[in-house]
């Protein structure tokens, strides 16, 4: 499908990247799988993007998979390349956001939770359909969904393949906003700014820390950091005088 495809938008310090299948519900095909990494990759690698807003085309999030795709993710697994593009939505290593609209299914599901925040419009819904399917939820995918939501309400997503609402979402902690719709874009604007203002040494150690990547050495290398970026003592004079914090610190290169 031509018209299927992510795009991405970089305004200041934040990159957003749209998930677009007209016709489809936004549903995620093969080769959106495919590209979502590489964009990943690019978009972790540019010093001058702080934070990242994934979102849907239309008034739509992501509808799931394409089951026209069916046959390949059925012979792949907890292998397949839609669990390797949720896990490197998961561990990019700067803060995401998912900004939901309408449908938030499955594989959309999937990668609203392997963001750091989701923010969503009151006319939301969510649900988790292998049930209905007949397929086994990927391993990663369902222990992260777990985590985030607890055992019970995770099991309960998974056994009836319900759809919920925005609210109800909010309640199990699938979901940490709800605004109403004309609402959403200025709320993910406020909060993505405060983001990409605050020190990115503490943002990025956050994340790292939270998310279990970072061992005792990996720790003290941050507390090492914070010695000697000056951050804390840009931070408190700011603080006493009064003014914004003028943070300088950014990630050292990769690779």
């Amino acid at each position: 499908m031509a018209d299927a495809e992510l795009t991405v938008a970089v305004s200041g310090q934040v990159a957003t990247v749209v998930i677009r299948n007209p016709g489809r519900r936004n549903a995620m095909t093969l080769a959106m799988w495919r590209q979502l990494p590489v964009l990943l990759d690019h978009l972790e690698a540019e010093p001058a993007v702080r934070a990242l807003v994934l979102t849907g085309a239309d008034g739509t999030f992501c509808a799931g998979a394409d089951l026209g795709d069916l046959d390949e993710q059925l012979s792949t697994g907890d292998a397949g390349i839609a669990v390797a593009a949720e896990e490197r939505l998961a561990a990019f290593a700067k803060p995401t956001v998912a900004a939901v609209r309408g449908a938030c299914v499955g594989g959309g599901c999937q990668l609203a939770v392997a963001c750091d925040l989701r923010i969503t419009a009151d006319d939301a819904r969510f649900g988790v359909p292998p049930a209905r399917l007949g397929l086994v939820y990927p391993a990663p995918t369902t222990r992260r969904l777990a985590r985030l939501v607890g055992p019970a309400a995770a099991k309960h997503l998974l056994f009836t393949s319900e759809l919920i609402d925005a609210e109800r979402a909010q309640r199990i902690g699938l979901v940490d906003e709800v605004l109403p719709g004309d609402r959403l874009a200025a709320r993910i604007d406020q909060l993505t700014g405060m983001i990409v203002e605050r020190s990115q040494l503490s943002v990025v150690a956050a994340k790292e820390i939270i998310d279990g990547r970072a061992d005792d050495a990996r720790v003290d290398w941050w507390y090492g950091q914070v010695r000697a970026s000056g951050e804390a003592r840009e931070g408190i004079t700011a603080f006493h005088e009064r003014r914004p914090p003028r943070f300088t610190w950014s990630p050292p290169p990769t690779g």
